[in-house]
């Protein structure tokens, strides 16, 4: 696959954001809209005590995507309610256009004791077009259950032939990965369909990408698409441990195909998409998103840092 890097298009910290946001730009997820496209993403707001809660917020592209229409100026999803599952925040939030309606699939952060965080995925709504959006629920419609323990999310979700798919990530557990360092999860790509988009049923802790780093290896964010006569999905991965400041162990861009949508073959160099010598995105590509607009394949990325300093894309020639 031959790729055209447009760059980096956003960064958050040029622009004033939604309630006390002032860095990240994660995992960019597109809506395609009359006459431009509009890209949701996560930014961060530090509370008083340190801690960093998620808001989603969203930019409007020109068809170039070299000219931001409008950025939004109010919250697009409040914070969850107290002791549930998104209440301490939602990133990433996934949106759908199906049957006339505009719905979105969130990941809900809650925090943890012994461990950092827990995660599920969650459906909310938009009645304005897009700009806000509702809730249909306190509670998740995919969690942990009896093999798929813990972190449930990045939800992605198409309709096919009249059916919901989702490709989404599970934990299989947290370790200690040496003495004395707090607890780091691994987690993979899972598949699930419904009728309604609301119930469903999981392939139980049927892990539908191959390890390429061993079993210590983190898939995230899948996103799939039809590019001539196969299904490709691109997703990224790193190690579980010993990742955040070490290039070597970060996250890469990983690739797989499939001709039925459920069984898939990993072969991420045909993706041709890697680190660039320098820049904004030489160290680390992490959360992609692949769409169509304008009868051409693009793919949103973040880079350093997992996206503190924004986002960019690449075009398929």
């Amino acid at each position: 696959m031959n790729w055209i890097k447009l760059g980096k298009i956003f960064d958050p910290t040029l622009h004033a954001l939604p309630g006390r946001c002032f860095y990240f730009a994660q995992s960019p997820q597109a809506l395609v809209c009359n006459g431009h496209v509009r890209v949701y993403f996560s930014s961060r707001e530090r509370e008083p005590e340190g801690m960093y809660i998620s808001h989603v917020a969203w930019v409007d592209f020109d068809p170039t995507f070299r000219h931001i229409r409008q950025i939004a100026t109010g919250i697009t999803l409040p914070r969850g309610e107290l002791g549930c599952f998104d209440e301490h925040g939602v990133f990433p939030l996934s949106p759908l256009r199906h049957d006339g309606r505009i719905l979105a699939y969130t990941t809900g952060w809650s925090r943890r004791v012994a461990v950092s965080v827990e995660t599920g995925i969650g459906l909310v709504e938009s009645f304005d077009g897009g700009s806000t959006f509702q809730r249909l629920g306190n509670g998740p419609v995919l969690s942990a259950s009896l093999r798929e323990p813990c972190l449930v999310g990045d939800a992605f979700v198409r309709v096919y032939d009249g059916m919901f798919h989702m490709w989404y990530i599970f934990g299989t557990g947290w370790k200690h990965f040496s003495a004395g360092a707090a607890a780091d999860r691994t987690y993979k790509i899972g598949h699930a369909t419904s009728m309604d988009g609301m119930h469903w049923r999981k392939e139980e802790a049927r892990q539908i990408i191959a390890d390429r780093l061993g079993h210590d290896e983190s898939q995230a964010l899948p996103s799939v698409l039809r590019i001539g006569s196969r299904w490709h999905m691109v997703f990224c991965y790193r190690q579980s441990f010993d990742f955040r400041s070490n290039k070597a162990r970060g996250y890469r861009l990983g690739h797989a195909t499939s001709d039925d949508l459920v069984h898939w073959t990993r072969d991420d160099e045909s993706l041709g998409l890697d680190l660039s010598e320098v820049g904004w995105d030489s160290e680390m590509m992490c959360y992609p998103h692949l769409f169509e607009y304008d009868g051409r394949v693009h793919l949103l990325y973040n880079g350093n840092a997992f996206g503190r300093d924004g986002f960019g894309l690449a075009v398929l020639t």
